[in-house]
């Protein structure tokens, strides 16, 4: 979790102040996914793909992967900034961000997805893939993906 604060500190981006409150059933789920406290959590801050299993996600929340093959790529850069500029429409979705800068160490998450040089990948809570991008996207269109997802339709109804 610090090596993480401290990426996210070194590429110039402010971990997000002032998040509003998860709901009780989704922070307790997390707290399970990665055995800290609901209070801990901040779903939005960016997780390396080193030692997480998209598994722990599934029916809890919406992943983000973000890849490049450096953390110096001006894209993942771009695309960090882009999801920091806007994140209370990503928590009303339950996203949670991942990324990861470095092929060499093959996480399972990048063997799964498989990118190439950088990727963006949103997936639903069912694990399905549903969107695949090889630049940076805002935020917007993120949410209006999201937002087309069979089991986001339902969430909302």
């Amino acid at each position: 979790m610090r090596s993480t604060l401290a990426l996210t500190l070194a590429l110039g981006f402010a971990v997000f102040p002032g998040f509003p409150a998860l709901s009780q059933d989704v922070a307790m789920a997390q707290s399970d996914v990665t055995g800290e406290t609901p209070e801990a959590v901040d779903p939005l801050e960016p997780r390396s793909a080193i030692d997480l299993d998209l598994n722990d996600f599934l029916w809890i929340s919406r992943p983000i992967v973000v890849f490049a093959d450096t953390e110096a790529d001006p894209r993942f850069r771009e695309q960090l900034a882009l999801l920091a500029e806007r994140p209370g429409p990503l928590l009303e979705r339950d996203v949670v961000i991942i990324f990861d800068t470095d092929p060499d160490a093959q996480s399972e998450i990048r063997r799964q997805l498989r990118p190439r040089g950088f990727a963006l990948v949103l997936m639903d809570k069912d694990g399905a893939v549903n969107l695949r991008r090889p630049s940076p996207r805002d935020v917007r269109e993120i949410i209006r993906a999201i937002d087309n997802m069979p089991i986001r339709i339902e969430e909302t109804q």
